[in-house]
């Protein structure tokens, strides 16, 4: 179920707003800035057009920009404590609203790679959820691997919300985690170029249908002289049809309203759609209770730290050094 204009949403109804950001050119720390100042406003300004609004979603890279040769540098990179994350605060705050920001997040460690981060700030300009991507894009993205797992909040209407970044998404095995700790709502921020435009639409509607949650999934949108990132900002009902679908537009405004008690009351009422249950008590109505074992060799060989495909020693990319030579470039930019 969703609503067509969603200027206005009912007591129970998640009113969610995906902001296609265009794609920001960035070649220095002052660029940053101009993105964290048009951001602040695109939330005042969409809180104001969408008085009832609950959660507006800004995609990957939205703040500090995809330009892979300064990226890494101390100046480009950003903390939770810095004081434009707290301008994110302030906005959420302010419009009384929750907010799913992007930023490249220093490492703790400055010997290693920063982490690619996203935060949902709620409604009291607190963040509620801190999350490092899991699974950089290879060969390409130079990030350290997240090690916060898959954490999920409670968000408003009802709504347990998670987050995955771009790639993420990919990975059915995420999806499925944050289902399994409750999301009912699995949110996806995103700066994909077109190559993968098609995989994106059926990714982001497997996920839902698998695991009997809403998938919100929303992408950088525009040509940074380089690629173009295709926007589409994509809204997925638990049983995997699309609710809502942006076009290639920057700056347009894909809106939807939820309800996170549907997927909650389909997932403890549905039996042959209940696929999640299902994985962990197998053939219930001729084994009372269901089989409960293990029966995936992945699942123990990746517990066991021991994974690895049959063809594993046939893989050629396995590292970065086409696009990183002379390995990642940490510290102070260059004079």
């Amino acid at each position: 179920m969703g609503s067509t204009g969603s200027v206005s949403a009912w007591e129970e109804a998640l009113l969610i707003a995906l902001v296609q950001y265009p794609v920001p050119v960035i070649k220095g720390p002052e660029d940053i800035q101009t993105q964290v100042d048009q951001i602040c406003r695109a939330v005042d300004s969409t809180k104001a057009g969408y008085p009832d609004l609950d959660v507006i979603v800004f995609p990957e890279y939205s703040t500090q920009g995809l330009n892979t040769s300064i990226w890494t540098y101390d100046e480009m990179l950003l903390t939770v404590e810095s004081p434009e994350i707290t301008r994110f605060k302030e906005a959420c705050k302010r419009n009384d609203i929750w907010g799913v920001f992007s930023l490249m997040e220093r490492n703790e460690d400055p010997s290693l790679p920063p982490y690619n981060t996203a935060i949902i700030i709620n409604a009291d300009g607190e963040i509620a959820l801190h999350y490092r991507k899991l699974q950089p894009w290879v060969p390409i993205e130079p990030w350290s691997p997240g090690n916060f797992g898959m954490p999920v909040c409670d968000g408003p209407k009802g709504s347990r919300l998670a987050v995955c970044i771009c790639h993420d998404g990919m990975f059915p095995e995420l999806a499925r985690e944050a289902a399994y700790k409750g999301a009912n709502v699995y949110i996806r921020i995103s700066g994909y170029s077109t190559q993968v435009n098609d995989q994106w639409i059926w990714t982001n509607r497997t996920n839902a249908w698998h695991n009997l949650m809403y998938t919100i999934s929303v992408n950088l949108a525009g040509y940074d002289n380089v690629f173009y990132y295709f926007g589409e900002g994509t809204v997925c009902n638990y049983d995997g049809n699309v609710i809502q679908q942006g076009h290639r537009n920057p700056w347009e405004i894909v809106t939807a309203e939820l309800f996170p008690r549907l997927v909650d009351k389909a997932r403890e009422n549905w039996a042959l759609e209940n696929n999640i249950f299902n994985l962990g008590c197998r053939a219930y109505v001729g084994k009372p209770g269901g089989e409960k074992a293990n029966y995936l060799t992945w699942v123990r060989d990746l517990a066991a730290g021991e994974y690895k495909l049959p063809w594993d020693n046939k893989v050629r990319i396995r590292d970065g050094w086409k696009y990183y030579p002379d390995g990642v470039k940490l510290g102070p930019m260059p004079k």
